[in-house]
């Protein structure tokens, strides 16, 4: 595991496409915001989990995974 420390408003950068960003931190929480293209998956982990086991046991048999993309729309 690679382990790094960063202050607000500075950046890690992931591959050429996913930058996070610390935004902000109050206590013991930390505020990321991830820029990542749509065609790449963003969860926080206990989302993900739950979509895996929705997925392993065949739950979301109507068509719809019960997540959704909260992302803002980019404009250029």
């Amino acid at each position: 595991m690679l382990i790094l420390t960063r202050r607000v408003g500075e950046t890690v950068v992931i591959g050429n496409d996913v930058d996070i960003t610390v935004l902000g931190v109050k206590g013991n929480q930390v505020r990321l915001g991830v820029k990542a293209p749509r065609e790449i998956s963003v969860h926080r982990e206990e989302i993900y989990k739950r979509i895996k086991s929705e997925a392993k046991n065949g739950a979301s048999g109507n068509g719809h995974n019960g997540h959704q993309d909260h992302r803002p729309a980019v404009n250029d």
